[in-house]
């Protein structure tokens, strides 16, 4: 069984991030390897690895710096602040800015000081429009280049895109090959619910199917206050995943994508369980002339 720090090794293992929670939202610990099933396409598959250990991530903060941003950035930037601060020291982080542009913003590109992470989240200039897909796929392209296995966008926003090169389409499929858990908040005032509804309509769908294409979760707080609380609660769900790989009875290299999905089966105490992970992954296309 391959150890948790050789994962990237072996390239045909499917490797699964997956939350646990319980009827009141608390993380699930004490599950065993045979308390999970896994199927891909409706096919059951043997898991050929289990950790619950607390791994490292290559983590992507990805926080909105248009113009309707000016006024939550300072509070924004208060609680990204805490999610690394509640994060395993061990994990390496960087910080992208967007408008009508997104911006690396954390010199050295990988860091773990604090002290870089939070110069780089305070250079605000909101201004501009919002080129949200082309700042997550940008981010995504940047994760890869990371060194740890495991692999995080937080991503902020007030605003629907209005600005991206790239379609959703395009940002759904970079997300769903990247095997990264996008974390999304929408931090929308009371103006925008009252007087944009249809921006915010759409925004949240568009948040909500990139965190649940991951493995990750969209919030959208009534307040920003309840910003950090979000951004704790995030950190803590990534320091107490289960992480399951196995290797595909589909072994086609054709390119196509493979549905996945987790169940557990609860020891006998514990009621109904939520289980949360990435819907899929695409398989690798062999090379030419194999």
């Amino acid at each position: 069984m391959p150890s948790s720090s050789h994962l990237k090794s072996n390239v045909d293992l499917v490797v699964l991030h997956v939350t646990v929670t319980d009827s009141a939202g608390q993380f699930v610990s004490g599950l065993q390897q045979g308390n999970f099933k896994v199927s891909e396409d409706k096919i059951d598959q043997k898991t050929s690895f289990f950790s619950r250990d607390d791994i490292p991530v290559t983590m992507g903060l990805v926080i909105d710096n248009s113009g309707s941003m000016r006024e939550k950035r300072q509070q924004v930037n208060a609680a990204a602040m805490t999610f690394v601060k509640t994060s395993n020291p061990q994990d390496e982080a960087f910080v992208v800015n967007f408008n009508d542009e997104y911006y690396l913003d954390t010199d050295g590109d990988f860091t773990s000081d604090q002290r870089n992470l939070n110069e780089a989240l305070s250079r605000i200039d909101t201004r501009g429009s919002t080129a949200l897909y082309d700042a997550v796929i940008g981010s995504l392209d940047h994760l890869k280049k990371g060194h740890k296995d495991k692999r995080v966008l937080l991503l902020v926003t007030d605003g629907d895109d209005d600005a991206s090169r790239m379609s959703f389409e395009d940002t759904i499929k970079a997300a769903e090959k990247s095997n990264a858990a996008i974390y999304t908040i929408g931090v929308f005032s009371d103006d925008d619910r009252k007087n944009d509804k249809r921006m915010v309509r759409h925004s949240k769908k568009v948040l909500e199917e990139l965190a649940e294409a991951t493995g990750g979760q969209a919030y959208f707080p009534d307040s920003l206050s309840d910003v950090t609380p979000i951004c704790e609660h995030v950190a803590s769900e990534i320091r107490n995943q289960y992480t399951l790989g196995y290797y595909p009875t589909n072994a086609a290299k054709d390119g196509t994508f493979r549905q996945v999905r987790v169940d557990v089966i609860p020891p006998e105490h514990m009621g109904k369980l939520v289980v949360r992970t990435r819907t899929g992954y695409y398989s690798p296309k062999a090379d030419v002339g194999q």
